[in-house]
């Protein structure tokens, strides 16, 4: 059995793959559905939005539908939003240029067309001819963060192009994508894909850490293996944080005890805690940047005892944390809290669930409760 030496095979601080990639095989079918459509030169019957809260193997879904499209022939072009801020950066950034001559208007130049009202249908038309010469995938990554414009001419144009010519768009961004969408005036999104990558199910993240350990010849018994399961809380990151700990645990003994028992996990836990908390104060830090730390703390203490808490009850939380305020401010501090992942919205329907338990716990425990009337 092959083995990797002394690298451990979990590295949580990567941005690359993780040893085994665990609990999206659903999401991992539609994209293969669509791409093996378009290679046929068949248009696909819609777009797909991908979102969710950070640290949840959002990036290393995208990592692993770019090399899937690109084995599969397909011609595919990632945009990050904050290189495209006027239309005709879209042009440029979209590698249009060789396409939109033969729509531009005469006398304009293809980037003005780009960016001119009359150019959008010959924008659309750009991007289809491109479509046709090689089925194309274009991936726009933190999109939320597009400019207005930008993207309602994009959305515009994919929509023109994705039903006449084998092309498919991708958007990618945090939670509240979807409002943002909305807010650009799109309307093609209520009709999309929408695949909303949150916290791995137990039997995924029990998985995650099995596989991995099994390929260097380590095994794991069942009660060490439901630990982890429990303490990750179905985080990603916490379960690539566990598989390092426990790997570095045992990785050096002889090969006869080369075991993962409840033993070890308790030795490894210390390790796990102590990184576990350096990515919370992280969060935790940029929830005060963002100056919604009071906000998140009295949702926290509305989520105690609890697994999921509704609309009402989570908009109560926000409006007490925000005082006089609450009239005019609760809607920016639940978008706020929505957007960096603090809380994620359960899936059809109107409540919330933590994105990160333990975060929760951890931020009653480390800040301080405002003092009386203040």
């Amino acid at each position: 059995m092959k083995q990797s030496g002394d690298r451990n095979p979990f590295q949580p601080e990567s941005a690359g793959f993780p040893p085994h990639f665990a609990g999206r095989e659903v999401e991992q079918a539609l994209f293969l559905r669509f791409f093996r459509t378009l290679r046929r030169g068949v248009p696909v019957p819609s777009e797909i939005l991908v979102y969710g809260p950070s640290g949840n193997g959002k990036t290393t879904l995208l990592i692993w539908a770019e090399e899937e499209a690109r084995e599969l022939g397909l011609d595919f072009c990632r945009v990050e939003s904050d290189e495209v801020r006027t239309p005709a950066e879209l042009v440029t950034r979209l590698d249009l240029e060789t396409w939109l001559p033969e729509f531009a208007p005469e006398g304009v130049s293809p980037d003005e067309a780009g960016g001119q009202r009359s150019g959008l249908p010959r924008l659309a038309e750009a991007l289809e001819a491109r479509a046709k010469d090689t089925p194309l995938v274009v991936l726009v990554d933190e999109a939320n963060a597009l400019e207005p414009e930008v993207g309602q001419w994009l959305l515009n144009a994919a929509q023109f192009a994705g039903s006449r010519a084998p092309f498919l768009l991708i958007l990618a961004g945090a939670p509240d994508l979807r409002a943002r969408l909305s807010g650009m005036g799109a309307s093609f999104w209520h009709r999309a894909k929408k695949l909303a990558v949150g916290r791995l199910a137990d039997a995924a993240v029990a998985e995650a850490i099995r596989r991995p350990l099994a390929t260097e010849g380590i095994e794991i018994e069942e009660d060490a293996l439901a630990r982890i399961v429990r303490e990750s809380h179905g985080y990603p990151c916490f379960v690539q944080l566990w598989g390092k700990a426990v790997w570095d645990s045992v990785h050096g003994s002889p090969e006869s005890e080369r075991r993962v028992t409840l033993s070890v996990v308790e030795s490894a836990a210390a390790d796990f805690e102590a990184e576990k908390c350096r990515h919370l104060a992280d969060t935790v830090e940029t929830l005060e940047t963002r100056g919604v730390l009071p906000v998140a703390r009295e949702v926290a203490v509305a989520f105690r005892g609890r697994t999921r808490l509704g609309n009402e009850d989570f908009r109560e939380a926000v409006g007490r944390a925000l005082g006089d305020d609450a009239a005019s401010a609760i809607g920016n501090s639940a978008d706020a809290l929505e957007h960096l992942g603090f809380v994620w919205g359960t899936k059809g329907v109107p409540a919330w669930e933590p994105g990160i338990p333990s975060l929760m716990d951890y931020i009653l425990k480390h800040t301080a409760a405002p003092a009386e009337g203040a």
